[in-house]
């Protein structure tokens, strides 16, 4: 092992013990919940993990676009992504409590429940195909991302060319299994919950939010990964601006894409599509609708437009704090509405399921992290990445020299 990966290993597993408390105590708060009323605690489950399930696919995808455009800035943190891609394994496992709760909370696998629009629906929402789409979703999320991961890694011990042909052809090939597998569980997952509702670009609402989590996710981890050493010599201020800017531009997609939405609704004005939103502005859903438009816009839009606040970590960690906040928001505001129409819509259940999921994805993270080494480290784009990054040349090849030759 070399000083690099030991390093990181001596400092991550530090931190290993938080998020395995977290688990244990969210695990019993989440069996509690399940005795005491397994509606409620579906809903809280299926919360938390839509939530982090947007950690899992926003890697993926930042970890393809790489590949798919032949990127250099990305190459220092492009192992974090990776990792969090490959969390897609342990959230099929929790896919499970949720499976068993399905009947509990979609409203179209109660046989007693009756709707028009149903009837022209039911040959997709079925139970049986359900579950079945479920398990080809996680399929193609598993073997699409560890697959990545496993020839990075070949890449670290030998330095062939074939490994970057492989990731290529993979991210490729991927990146429409991708689209379509995601597409569909956001449909099946979240916008089922209520199955009169109609909308085309449901899919890209929630991976615009998914993306923007996850970038804001990679800078915190690398911000911390810098500070504390293992990729002190590495990462530099402009790897960390190029992240932000990513930021900044998912903060401006996703604001078009839910704009875009409710614009259209509101414009055609058909009652099968409006009711979603009019449900959502009745009672605490009308300030949570305005703390979207507010904190999930506007406060990350003002803030990221300014050039010295994307190289300053000290804006830039609070505001990646702030993202994950916000679209923890925007999941309720998708999630909770139809579920809980009382004047105080959360319950204990809900910070339960989050610490059981989020312990669980963050142990498997963590030890994934210490694991393997934090960066590529034979990426024929490594060097190209520092140089580029006004950095001395004289430094670089030092820096470049001593990593290579801890291998």
């Amino acid at each position: 092992m070399n000083t690099q990966l030991g390093n990181a290993s001596a400092i991550v597993s530090r931190w290993t013990k938080v998020p395995a408390a977290f688990m244990v105590l969210g695990g019993l708060g989440t069996v509690t919940g399940w005795a005491v009323d397994p509606r409620q605690l579906g809903c809280s489950y299926l919360l938390a993990f839509m939530f982090f399930l947007s950690l899992c696919v926003g890697g993926m995808f930042l970890v393809m676009v790489h590949h798919l455009f032949d990127a250099d800035w990305s190459v220092p943190v492009r192992r974090i992504a990776e990792h969090l891609g490959c969390l897609s394994a342990v959230l099929a496992g929790l896919f499970v409590p949720l499976a068993l709760l399905a009947p509990q909370i979609y409203p179209w696998m109660d046989p007693a429940y009756a709707d028009h629009a149903l009837g022209a629906k039911s040959a997709y929402l079925n139970a049986p195909f359900f579950y079945g789409r479920a398990a080809v979703f996680f399929a193609a999320w598993i073997v699409l991302s560890w697959r990545l991961r496993y020839w990075s890694l070949q890449q670290d011990r030998t330095g062939a060319a074939e490994c970057t042909f492989k990731m290529r052809k993979l991210a490729a090939g991927g990146v429409f299994l991708y689209a379509l597998s995601l597409t569909l569980a956001a449909i099946d997952w979240m916008k089922s919950l209520q199955p009169q509702w109609f909308s085309t670009i449901y899919g890209i609402y929630y991976f615009s939010g998914s993306v923007w989590l996850t970038v804001g996710t990679v800078y915190l981890v690398a911000v911390w990964l810098k500070h504390t050493g293992p990729l002190r010599q590495l990462l530099q201020p402009r790897h960390l601006k190029d992240v932000a800017v990513l930021l900044f531009a998912f903060t401006v997609f996703y604001a078009y894409i839910h704009f875009s939405q409710y614009f259209i609704i509101w414009n055609a004005n058909i009652p099968e599509e409006t009711f979603w939103y009019v449900l959502r502005q009745r009672g605490p859903w009308g300030g949570t609708s305005l703390a979207l438009v507010f904190g999930h816009f506007l406060l990350p839009f003002l803030l990221l437009l300014r050039l010295d606040a994307k190289l300053q970590p000290r804006l830039m960690v609070p505001l990646c704090g702030w993202v994950w906040l916000m679209h923890f928001v925007d999941i309720c505001f998708n999630v909770l509405p139809p579920l809980r129409l009382g004047p105080v819509p959360w319950r204990w259940t809900d910070l339960a399921c989050f610490a059981f999921i989020g312990g669980a994805a963050g142990l498997v993270f963590l030890r994934s992290l210490a694991r393997h080494p934090v960066y590529p480290l034979k990426d024929p784009r490594l060097r190209e990445s520092l140089i580029d990054r006004e950095v001395p040349p004289p430094a670089i090849a030092e820096a470049v020299h001593s990593h290579q030759a801890e291998l």
